[in-house]
């Protein structure tokens, strides 16, 4: 296993975060960006929310790279102050299958878990034809809360469904 620290992203990772996500976006199903869609103003424009409102979490190796990156961040409107959305998890293909993700959605589960009280929810979305990482995110506690049909334009011509996910804090 590769040695890695889960730590909170900066804003000079953007050119690493570049990288990262390009590199994601070239395997087919790696996000729902294609490698042409991950540009530096994406990459500064998530990172800038996460940093100011939300969480940025990264993997990164001894030699500084990066082999991960998780973030989540409130969608704006007061009523929704309570949910974490528009998260997004990108693992270098390299690092794929080695425990990069999960350690960086615990580590954001725990954040969220210990520290914010004030959150309820986390919420993701899954292309439905990756039921590897439904099943995965299920594994973190997420569950499956509905069907978006024809969401998603798929590779192959055609469309298939998004499947919203949520993890909900546990009644206390």
């Amino acid at each position: 296993m590769t040695d890695y620290a889960i730590e909170s992203a900066r804003a000079d990772d953007a050119p690493a975060l570049l990288a990262l996500y390009r590199a994601v976006a070239a395997i087919e199903g790696g996000l729902a960006r294609s490698a042409d869609e991950i540009t530096p103003g994406y990459i500064e424009g998530f990172l800038g929310e996460a940093l100011a409102h939300g969480y940025s979490l990264v993997a990164r190796l001894p030699d500084g790279t990066l082999a991960g990156e998780i973030h989540t961040y409130p969608m704006g409107p007061k009523k929704f102050a309570h949910v974490l959305g528009e998260l997004t998890i990108a693992v270098h293909p390299a690092h794929q299958g080695a425990g990069v993700g999960r350690a960086l959605f615990r580590r954001l589960i725990d954040i969220v878990a210990h520290e914010r009280p004030d959150i309820l929810r986390v919420e993701l979305a899954a292309q439905e034809s990756n039921a590897r990482a439904i099943r995965f995110y299920e594994s973190l506690g997420f569950v499956v809360e509905g069907r978006m049909t024809s969401r998603i334009a798929s590779v192959g011509g055609g469309y298939e469904a998004d499947i919203p996910m949520a993890w909900l804090r546990p009644a206390r």
